[in-house]
């Protein structure tokens, strides 16, 4: 299977422009055989929804959520998802134009440059899912740095994790844009490694007021290893030839994920919530 990370800039409130991108870049992946394209976190309408106006929120089925999409190739896309009155940090996978499966962000980060709880509701499930390409999962964001969330995407059967992102740094020393892709980097080798499973992690890039976000996409396998990755800081279409394959072979050879115990996950949870009350 051949993926692309598309590595991408998006134009804060410009929603009709940010879809017209994605689908010159689809369009682009798929003549180099690309069967999934996977966007940034947010990437129709930008990140700092709460700098515009306009209201950004789209329903799963818009038009416009469905238009970043094409014949032929799957693809991840992020956008604020109007559900009822909530609004919600949400990636949609879509197949043949229309979207298969919406994952919405569970944990919304609220500290330093970040104000998510600000505008957007947390989701309350994880699923797997099928789809032509594999059993995937979706964590946005910093949704990957909840350890339980890997855990149980995997024991759902994903052999792949795609994480959309809108990580940044602030106006600082490049010292600290070193410091956070050394911390991502340690992070996704992890969940790679030790849940034995292909992460696909895909950053945007460009600006928006004093956040400027990184890049550095990157594909690591089911060895920890890291087969694709894309510059820092610049737009880029990187793709990366995957084995679904390698992931069971991975698991026969080194049996972490034989024996998860759920009942004693389950337990010790059920413990710790009494506990809180």
């Amino acid at each position: 299977m051949r993926i692309a990370l598309a590595q991408v800039d998006s134009t804060l409130g410009d929603i009709d422009g940010n879809v017209l991108r994605a689908r010159a870049v689809v369009a682009d992946a798929r003549k180099r055989g690309a069967e999934l394209v996977v966007f940034p976190e947010l990437s129709l309408t930008g990140y700092a929804i709460g700098a515009v106006e306009a209201d950004l929120a789209l329903r799963a089925d818009d038009e416009r959520v469905a238009g970043a999409g094409a014949d032929g190739v799957a693809v991840v896309v992020g956008f604020p998802e109007r559900r009822g009155a909530r609004v919600f940090n949400s990636a949609a996978y879509l197949d043949g134009g229309a979207p298969v499966h919406v994952q919405r962000k569970l944990h919304l980060p609220t500290y330093d440059r970040f104000e998510e709880h600000k505008h957007f509701s947390a989701g309350d499930r994880l699923r797997a899912f099928d789809t032509a390409v594999g059993r995937l999962a979706l964590l946005i964001c910093f949704d990957a740095w909840q350890p339980p969330l890997p855990f149980l995407a995997v024991h759902d059967g994903a052999e792949m994790l795609l994480v959309p992102s809108c990580s940044a740094q602030g106006a600082a020393p490049d010292a600290e844009l070193r410091e956070i892709e050394r911390d991502w980097r340690l992070l996704l080798e992890f969940h790679a490694r030790f849940l034995q499973v292909y992460v696909v992690f895909v950053n945007r890039v460009g600006s928006e007021g004093d956040m400027r976000f990184w890049g550095g996409s990157m594909v690591l396998d089911p060895w920890g290893r890291v087969i694709a990755e894309a510059p820092a800081l610049e737009p880029a279409l990187v793709f990366a030839d995957l084995d679904l394959d390698a992931v069971r072979r991975r698991r026969r050879e080194v049996p972490l994920l034989k024996e998860p115990r759920l009942e004693v996950v389950r337990h010790e949870l059920s413990r710790l919530l009494e506990a809180d009350g």
